[in-house]
């Protein structure tokens, strides 16, 4: 990607091949993002490859979707299966519980849009 992010455990041995491999929209989650997780909870993930793919997997969209195709939407499949609640209003727009803080920043595979939560599927 053209654009990186401080995201001290998504480095390239832990990010499962090919997630990113197709055009794609991610919401990128920030350091501050993984901060507010329970305690414990990325030590698990990161020991978990499966449920690590999951979650990263649940943050990526096929297709490069900017931000005007994305507010007005109520869902989202995601690449992990299942879909993510869209909400946008005069305050912003959400996916699940995460704040959508930056937008269409523009990778060579896709689009990148900074979210505040890490998000979980069910």
């Amino acid at each position: 990607m053209a654009v990186s992010f401080s995201l001290s455990w998504s480095s390239a041995s832990r990010v499962p091949a090919g997630i990113f491999a197709n055009a794609s929209s991610v919401g990128a989650n920030t350091d501050e993002a993984f901060a507010k997780l329970p305690a414990g909870t990325l030590d698990a993930l990161l020991q978990d490859k499966e449920q690590l793919t999951a979650v990263l997997t649940y943050h990526v969209v096929p297709g490069s979707l900017r931000a005007a195709n994305v507010a007005n939407r109520d869902s989202i499949k995601t690449v992990q299966g299942q879909s993510m609640t869209v909400m946008a209003d005069d305050a912003g727009v959400r996916v699940d519980e995460a704040t959508v803080t930056k937008t269409d920043i523009i990778a060579s595979n896709g689009v990148i849009h900074v979210i505040d939560t890490v998000i979980l599927p069910n």
